[in-house]
């Protein structure tokens, strides 16, 4: 999975329970016989930048079958508070000895993996605590990817105490300019898209989600996000289907996984 021989480590935190409250147990609707979040970490997996993938799910016994799921697939799982998803992604990236957290949520199947190394690149190579692509909307909806330091979390975990922080992992971090470094990345023009909702909120994105995922999945599986935005805009019958969908947040810490 990764080209780097040393450290730092970098870790991908899936955050994701069963208790969605639109769509309950959206992270394992089927398609083409597999669970969506087989999808995800295929995608995560592609990424040549991250050394580990860990699911971030709660201690609920609901989220016993999605813990069992990712175990099944050779990936690490972490449990904690259903609430503070912030505790529970600190903790998760703690015990497994991470450096960087690349912060991805359970609802973004169709993640570029090419997206993804291009934000933990940006990360690497400048003096920074935190980069993200979905700060300034330009990316369709589901290409979000946020990356930060295990330390840069730590800090923002001992600084609030506001249960809309804990919640939502990342935003105090982006609120305070003055504590933290960070970079927005934006799409290019091939990309740009911001209106496109490509995360799984409502059953209508799923049925938008699986044509994307049956069109590509058995010749390509590594598809981008140009290649997606491209089938669309040639496919305004497909892209109907989710239009009338209410996106909470532009933020990738909209949701609560």
């Amino acid at each position: 999975m990764s080209d780097l021989t040393t450290a730092p480590k970098v870790v991908a935190t899936i955050e994701a329970r069963m208790t969605s409250s639109r769509l309950p147990g959206k992270v394992l609707l089927p398609i083409l016989g597999k669970p969506i979040l087989y999808y995800l970490v295929e995608r995560i997996k592609a990424a040549k930048t991250i050394d580990q993938i860990i699911l971030a799910t709660t201690a609920n016994t609901t989220d016993d079958v999605l813990a069992d799921f990712a175990r099944s697939i050779g990936i690490e799982v972490f449990r904690g508070s259903e609430d503070d998803v912030m505790s529970r992604v600190l903790a998760a990236a703690e015990q497994n000895n991470a450096d960087i957290i690349v912060q991805i949520t359970g609802d973004c199947p169709l993640i570029d993996p090419e997206l993804i190394d291009q934000v933990v690149r940006t990360f690497k190579v400048n003096v920074v605590d935190y980069v993200s692509n979905s700060h300034v909307r330009s990316y369709p909806d589901g290409m979000d990817v946020a990356v930060f330091s295990s330390a840069a979390l730590k800090t923002s975990e001992e600084l609030t105490d506001d249960s809309y922080h804990r919640e939502h992992v990342s935003v105090h971090i982006r609120e305070h300019p003055d504590v933290f470094r960070a970079i927005y990345l934006v799409s290019p023009s091939d990309s740009y898209w911001p209106e496109l909702g490509l995360t799984i909120d409502e059953q209508p994105d799923y049925e938008l989600i699986k044509q994307v995922i049956e069109y590509f999945w058995p010749t390509n599986p590594n598809f981008r996000c140009k290649d997606i935005v491209d089938l669309l805009r040639n496919k305004p019958h497909w892209v109907a289907l989710n239009e009338s969908v209410k996106r909470r947040s532009w933020s990738l810490d909209s949701i609560h996984p």
